[in-house]
């Protein structure tokens, strides 16, 4: 965390400012002594002077101002002041930012994407309130309890507002259906949504299972217990856990996860702060996936629990680490709710792992440059190259089995996969983050659900489906479409064959689900099928 003297600096210097403009306007006008009061008292607590402030801007400010929008702009500003994750959360986005983490929310259980001005249904969640009354993927909603939400306006957030409510409650939507000449009306009662934490889980050959963990939630644990229980039927002997782009969550889901894998008595992590006395987090029991290989895939995108959890695995000597240098969130939040409903979440405490490692990056710099550093890493090649990392000698630290781990900025993978800079080009890294590659899946399966259903279904399209001339020509002209154009004569063989899989992939997604779609890509991951090799090396 920054030196707190900070704070002491920057704040009263924002004072000072404000009752130096308030004298000065006195003075000068001579109309308004009276409000030098304000700020007559000898000796005054920061908080005073911050609440006479905050009145005589109120009482004495040349035009109307809201006086809650001040004080939550100034909490704000206060907190980012302080390190890039201490922050303000208003009562209005309490529970938006809040229901990832709680593994569930309230609401009608579908996910959607907002098409051409209107709401389309990707698909009702399995067991939620709109399967239940026949809701189906590729429906479009036009109106809510009476309502039209179709037209230039709507956004995702007025969707949402509309179809979340409290458990039980009733809500009534119209949809247009292709099949139908005419809308339905369906009437839904929402209910508890779970988020699910894991969105693959499979068998990625006869011995090895594959889990693709999302975030860090306080339903991931039984989530994955549910996973590695059915996995293990199917004869696991080694695990990929993937942690890529897992920007985190509760760090005690990262600590059951890793007392599955470590002995009893064996340091997961540690904290400590300022304010905080070290507290140490031991395996407490013997985990049941002690004697299962485990390789743990991380990259620029993994962060906080993601990187407890591949600290602690890594310092103890329990697994391989593979992929990229992580994001590097060191850093411990505390919430702190009041009855508005708005709270703070604050920087208490670092994380250590167990070598006493603190893998939070620099923030000295500020929140903008902070965020930056990860892109940074493309540009200055550390994606394609471990020859670009650099560490001084006194962020390197050894495990118990002798092997050198490094800190001060993410966890440094034991096995480097850098991006294929033959099949990776700038073209195709444009469209894949750009969601080209996506949203023509989701078109082409709204187009074609139901000769998909008829030809392939299901069950076999992974397997059976391939990306043929007619395919490819309709993506070229979607990509057109969206101003990339002459992608077929820009894309060389190698990256032919990776947004063809991308394609292929995205299909599967909105037709299948997400677990096809993670089995359609790894076979074309190279990260996937490096570990692989290194785990088939070790066990066989």
């Amino acid at each position: 965390m920054k030196d707190n003297r900070s704070i002491f600096i920057v704040l009263p210097l924002i004072i000072a400012g404000f009752m130096i403009l308030g004298i000065f306007v006195g003075r000068e006008l001579g109309k308004q002594q009276s409000k030098a009061l304000f700020f007559q008292k000898n000796e005054l607590s920061e908080n005073d002077k911050l609440q006479q402030v905050l009145s005589f801007i109120k009482s004495e400010y040349v035009d109307s101002i809201k006086e809650e929008m001040i004080l939550e702009e100034t909490i704000q500003e206060l907190l980012q002041n302080l390190d890039p994750h201490s922050y303000y959360i208003p009562g209005s986005h309490f529970s938006e930012l809040n229901d990832p983490l709680e593994g569930t929310f309230e609401g009608i259980g579908v996910e959607f994407r907002i098409v051409d001005d209107t709401v389309v249904i990707i698909q009702a969640l399995g067991g939620g309130p709109s399967e239940k009354v026949g809701i189906m993927a590729g429906d479009r909603i036009i109106a809510v309890d009476g309502e039209n939400i179709t037209g230039p306006k709507i956004g995702n957030q007025d969707v949402i507002k509309r179809l979340k409510g409290p458990k039980g409650t009733e809500v009534g939507v119209e949809v247009v259906r292709k099949s139908e000449s005419r809308p339905i009306d369906f009437t839904i009662v929402r209910d508890k949504i779970p988020l699910h934490s894991i969105d693959a889980a499979y068998m990625i050959d006869e011995n090895t299972a594959y889990i693709k963990i999302v975030r860090f939630a306080r339903t991931t644990y039984d989530e994955f217990q549910v996973a590695t229980t059915e996995l293990r039927k199917e004869g696991m002997e080694d695990l990929i856990l993937d942690l890529r782009n897992n920007t985190g969550g509760m760090m005690k889901a990262a600590i059951d996860l890793a007392d599955e894998f470590l002995k009893k008595g064996e340091l997961i992590v540690y904290t400590k702060g300022k304010s905080r006395d070290r507290v140490d987090y031991f395996a407490t029991r013997r985990g049941s996936l002690e004697n299962t290989e485990v390789a743990i895939l991380i990259n620029e995108g993994s962060a906080s629990a993601s990187e407890i959890l591949a600290g602690a695995i890594q310092d103890n000597d329990r697994g391989l680490i593979v992929g990229r240098r992580s994001f590097g969130k060191g850093l411990v939040q505390e919430s702190v709710q009041w009855p508005d409903g708005s709270a703070i979440r604050l920087t208490v405490a670092r994380y250590y792992t167990p070598t006493g490692r603190s893998i939070q990056k620099p923030y000295d710099d500020g929140i903008d440059k902070y965020n930056e550093e990860a892109y940074e890493r493309y540009l200055n090649g550390e994606l394609f190259s471990k020859d670009s990392i650099d560490f001084p000698d006194s962020l390197k630290y050894y495990t118990e089995g002798g092997k050198l781990v490094y800190g001060g900025g993410g966890i440094t993978p034991d096995l480097f996969i850098g991006l294929d800079t033959n099949s990776y080009t700038d073209l195709y890294r444009k469209l894949n983050f750009q969601g080209v590659f996506y949203q023509f899946g989701f078109e082409y399966v709204d187009q074609n659900r139901e000769s998909l259903q008829l030809e392939y279904g299901e069950d076999n399209f992974a397997s059976n489906f391939s990306i043929n001339s007619s395919v490819m020509n309709e993506f070229y002209a979607y990509a057109s479409e969206k101003g990339f154009d002459s992608v077929s004569t820009l894309l060389d063989e190698a990256s032919l064959n990776l947004a063809k899989n991308r394609i292929k992939g995205s299909i599967a997604r909105n037709f299948v689900g997400d677990n096809a779609f993670y089995e359609i890509l790894n076979k074309e991951d190279k990260m996937i099928q490096r570990t692989l090799i290194r785990l088939n090396k070790k066990t066989r």
